[in-house]
């Protein structure tokens, strides 16, 4: 829906398993999107991308769209929200269409992807999201664009990322319990790559990893098209756990511990280096070597990247990636990471931060945000969201209220 200055309106929700965020955006037709309002709740209703709990996500959505919404001065009706999840599989799928005006419209391009789209999948998986890779006309291959190309026969190979219909229904199910619409569920992988990944690194062949709390995402890229997408059951949390486990602290401590001082590559923490770590009760603190954690949580990084580099040779795209490797999501800015992964895959290994829009830079810039920052820029290419929202009423009465309320539930 326009707001009164014209501009579209497009919402990215991403959900998590540590966090839930929904991101405003708005933008001209042609124009980078701007951020103008950013809403995050803790998640507790997930476990490794899956719903385990309605009503703790259905809350945490509601929370940090409220916070959206406050920001944005406008009322979300409907989003571009992310899916993750080890029940989501990847085809690759071919698609024949004729050319009814012997010249490539739209309409026909529509028609040769949904062509594709009709494969035999299980009456329990649903199609969630399709990405042409190239198009073929009348025998010639390689062709992007085929739009105003002449010919008799359209083909088409188009990626496929299908998810266990269950699944779908819930995230689908906690979206609808908030008032809101789904314009489209965007697997985090693809997400994350289109607000990361430049068009050299996918030309070139890339393999991009975002490793979120609950799943590591990993989306493969060559000769400029998406080729293989997978979500492993392993992230930042494992992490925790360990910490957890190993250092006998609570949970909470542990994630405190992991963000302040763990570090993923143990011969960058000096061996003089010591932390307190609280104990679990009225126990005293106790003292602990900051290397010898950082060699917990090398061990557990060592993990996750060796399961992604078995993913890589697995998908047959392993001499393809050129352009090596990008790390992203919040699990990815652990100190020693980069140079973890350097050593791991033998490939050039880079930081990815979510760029191509503006505003509220500390934010949308983290990598933390690159699955919400990458929802936007989807939803814009899509043409906005058909209700994303309006402007929130006359005046600042409509503002004033949402604060009030606000206030009201929060203190």
């Amino acid at each position: 829906m326009n707001r009164k200055n014209e501009k579209q309106l497009v919402v990215g929700l991403d959900i998590g398993t540590s966090k839930v965020v929904a991101i405003v955006g708005e933008y001209e037709p042609g124009e980078p999107v701007e951020v103008i309002g950013v809403g995050s709740h803790v998640s507790r209703g997930l476990k490794r991308g899956s719903v385990v709990d309605i009503e703790s996500t259905v809350h945490s959505i509601q929370r940090a769209v409220e916070e959206a919404e406050l920001m944005a001065g406008c009322d979300i009706r409907s989003v571009y929200a992310s899916i993750s999840g080890s029940h989501l599989e990847t085809k690759n799928s071919h698609g024949t269409a004729a050319i009814r005006d012997r010249e490539v419209t739209a309409s026909d391009l529509e028609q040769v992807l949904e062509a594709a789209r009709a494969v035999a999948i299980p009456a329990d998986r649903k199609v969630l999201y399709k990405e042409p890779q190239e198009y073929r006309i009348d025998g010639q291959d390689g062709i992007r664009h085929p739009v105003g190309m002449s010919g008799v026969r359209l083909e088409a190979s188009v990626h496929l990322v299908t998810g266990a219909a269950p699944a779908v229904h819930n995230i689908t199910k906690c979206i609808s319990r908030c008032g809101l619409s789904v314009d489209e569920l965007v697997p985090s992988a693809v997400a994350s790559a289109k607000a990361v990944l430049t068009d050299d690194e996918r030309e070139l062949g890339v393999c991009l990893v975002d490793i979120g709390a609950g799943t590591t995402d990993i989306a493969i890229y060559t000769q400029g098209a998406i080729r293989y997408t997978k979500a492993l059951p392993v992230g930042g949390d494992q992490v925790t756990n360990d910490i957890a486990y190993g250092v006998h602290t609570p949970t909470a401590h542990a994630e405190e511990i992991k963000i302040k001082y763990a570090c993923a590559l143990a011969q960058l923490a000096r061996a003089e280096e010591t932390i307190q770590v609280p104990s679990v009760g009225d126990r005293p603190p106790r003292r602990l070597a900051r290397q010898a954690l950082a060699q917990s949580v090398q061990a557990r990084y060592e993990e996750i990247f060796e399961m992604v580099q078995d993913e890589l040779r697995r998908s047959g795209f392993e001499s393809m990636v050129a352009a090596g490797v990008v790390l992203t999501g919040g699990a990815s800015r652990m100190e020693g990471a980069l140079e973890l992964a350097e050593e791991v895959f033998h490939k050039m290994v880079r930081l990815g931060h979510p760029t191509q829009v503006s505003g509220f830079g500390d934010v949308v810039g983290n990598p933390i945000n690159a699955s919400g920052v990458g929802l936007l820029l989807h939803g814009a290419r899509s043409g906005g969201s058909r209700l994303a929202g309006g402007p929130i009423g006359p005046g600042m009465g409509g503002v004033v209220d949402k604060v009030r309320d606000w206030l009201t539930r929060n203190f």
